[in-house]
């Protein structure tokens, strides 16, 4: 259950319900995950939309790069729902069962095809210790190009907000779906007991 109640086409105010139907005609097709909590301050959750996707669908990336990115951001925020969102946009975008099962598990796979252990690396140097370093860096320039490393960047810093917000407030997982790993909160390693 989550922690808040989220609105619902019938409980929303007409701002939320003219954001709701905004997200519903664009490229998601529906609303989901942390929307529905962000719906609590319409103009918020208009913008966050936005921003989504245009990370999501319009930059330099391919999807099997930007998918890898999300997923290593997922694991790295231990949120279940991101995981589960994107682990189905990752095989769709042709990323490998090995590949999304090691980074499930916090591995970094040696045998990556080039551009993918590039992305994993840099986004995995991001999570880890909020920055990355100068090779990962010039690597990363050296191969996309400072446009595609920016928005790697906000990518990852965008994914982050996604499973902060969804580990938050508990957005619960799609019907039918199991998470893969606990939320922070229910994670003894984390936490030592559910507060």
């Amino acid at each position: 259950m989550p922690r808040i109640d989220l609105p619902t086409p019938e409980t929303m105010s007409p701002e939320q319900r003219r954001v709701h139907d905004k997200v519903i005609a664009g490229k998601r097709g529906r609303l989901r995950g942390p929307l529905r909590a962000a719906l609590y301050n319409p103009e918020l959750a208009d913008r966050w939309s936005a921003m989504g996707e245009l990370l999501r669908y319009d930059t330099t990336l391919p999807p099997r790069l930007s998918e890898l990115a999300i997923l290593v951001t997922a694991r790295a925020c231990s949120s279940p729902f991101e995981w589960a969102a994107h682990k189905t946009e990752a095989e769709k975008a042709g990323v490998e069962d090995w590949i999304i099962e090691a980074l499930r598990e916090q591995r970094i796979p040696n045998e990556l095809a080039p551009d993918d252990a590039l992305v994993v690396r840099y986004a995995s140097e991001l999570n880890a210790r909020r920055s990355v370093s100068d090779a990962t860096y010039a690597a990363a320039l050296a191969r996309f190009g400072a446009r595609t490393v920016v928005e790697l960047t906000a990518l990852v810093g965008y994914y982050t907000l996604v499973a902060m917000t969804l580990n938050a407030h508990e957005i619960p997982l799609e019907p039918g779906v199991v998470a893969a790993f606990p939320l922070p909160q229910d994670d003894p390693a984390v936490w030592g007991q559910r507060q």
